[in-house]
């Protein structure tokens, strides 16, 4: 009986490991919001004319989105940068650690610009609401910032 306890330990410590350190395919998640495949239950994409627009240039635009993650507890950018016009963030939960991948596109509209989005699970399962209540959030805080 003690083995199989100490086998379901390891076991559950070994996937909390993976989870935590499992290396991640940017090239399937650093995709623009509007050819990504749709998040379903994990996730969240506002793309096309349900993307918000913000006054100013794209590049202005980004680096507000870039502050306001980098503010956000157990977030890291992993992938692009403002030359490109789109940019990648990991974010992990607190304590297990699981990722979700957040991925933004600016695209210059003249006046304003639009901002894509998508922010999904790496792992398949509900998310319960959390990336659509992060990108919720980020973008209020940049409808602030970018509106004053």
């Amino acid at each position: 009986m003690k083995e199989i306890l100490f086998l379901l330990i390891g076991l559950s410590l070994a996937a909390m490991i993976w989870i935590r350190f499992s290396p991640i395919d940017m090239d399937q998640f650093h995709v623009d919001p509007a050819d990504a495949d749709e998040p379903a239950g994990n996730g969240f994409r506002l793309i096309g004319r349900e993307a918000p627009r913000f006054p100013g240039h794209p590049d202005t635009v980004l680096q507000a989105f870039i502050d306001i993650a980098r503010n956000e507890p157990r977030t890291r950018q992993v992938e692009g940068g403002i030359d490109e016009g789109m940019i990648s963030f990991v974010s992990r939960t607190k304590i297990m650690g699981f990722p979700d991948i957040i991925t933004v596109k600016a695209t210059d509209e003249l006046e304003e610009t639009k901002l894509s989005v998508i922010s999904r699970a790496r792992y398949p399962g509900s998310d319960w609401g959390v990336n659509r209540e992060r990108l919720d959030r980020w973008l209020g805080q940049m409808e602030q910032l970018l509106r004053e």
